[in-house]
């Protein structure tokens, strides 16, 4: 016996939520504790280092467990076409329509809604090992300063760095806004932010000076050259 667990996640142009990976691995670790072998497909835009849906060869594998998500549209729809000699489960999934070749393409479901009964969700599994969060305030282009300039080098440097850092990246802004519900309106609610962020990497002066002042570590880069030191 040997299961290729598959989901949302798998799927190329399928959209990864968290909520998706977090039940895909539940899956995974409770079938590898009853010792069975066990694959996941991973879209190569999640993971371009995992085993993908498109290099599982379905001959492999004797059951298809397909976790979380709606179990609806013509990607599920193909799964149950390419690995029709699977004996092919559903495990934490939406029922939208009943009768969906979809829905029906499976040998057994267990549904977390839209079959009558409302079951946890897979994504309560126990919680994950926390992360440094990291607040990223990246200025912008200060015209002022003319050809010494160096934002988009500096910005593309860092967020390159930033993406291979093992942290929760949070980005946002100094500026005040009273109508735009994504800014701090005010300075205390700004502050608010900052204080319980655990490092802070900007490019704006007062992005050092609010995190120096609540006592948060931080990685300041000017990107203005030949500025004063």
């Amino acid at each position: 016996m040997r299961v290729l667990v598959t989901g949302w996640s798998s799927f190329l142009d399928g959209e990864a939520t968290a909520g998706d990976v977090l039940s895909m691995e539940a899956v995974r670790d409770s079938l590898l504790e009853a010792g069975l072998d066990v694959d996941v497909a991973w879209s190569p835009g999640l993971r371009a280092d995992g085993l993908s849906l498109e290099q599982a060869d379905p001959n492999r594998y004797t059951h298809l467990l397909f976790v979380c998500g709606p179990a609806h549209g013509r990607q599920v729809r193909q799964l149950h076409e390419r690995f029709v000699h699977c004996r092919r489960l559903a495990v934490g999934v939406s029922i939208v329509e009943a009768d969906d070749p979809a829905v029906t393409g499976f040998h057994q479901i267990l549904a977390r809604d839209g079959d009558g009964v409302a079951h946890r969700d897979l994504a309560a599994a126990p919680r994950c090992a926390q992360v440094p969060v990291v607040g990223v305030v990246l200025a912008h282009a200060q015209h002022e300063y003319g050809e010494r300039q160096r934002h988009d080098a500096v910005h593309s440097v860092l967020t390159s760095w930033l993406s291979h850092q093992d942290c929760a990246r949070l980005p946002f802004d100094t500026r005040l806004d009273g109508h735009d519900w994504r800014f701090a309106r005010t300075s205390g609610q700004l502050e608010s932010l900052i204080s319980r962020l655990d490092v802070m990497v900007t490019t704006r002066m007062h992005g050092l000076v609010l995190a120096l002042k609540n006592g948060i570590p931080v990685l300041a880069v000017d990107p203005i050259a030949g500025a004063p030191r």
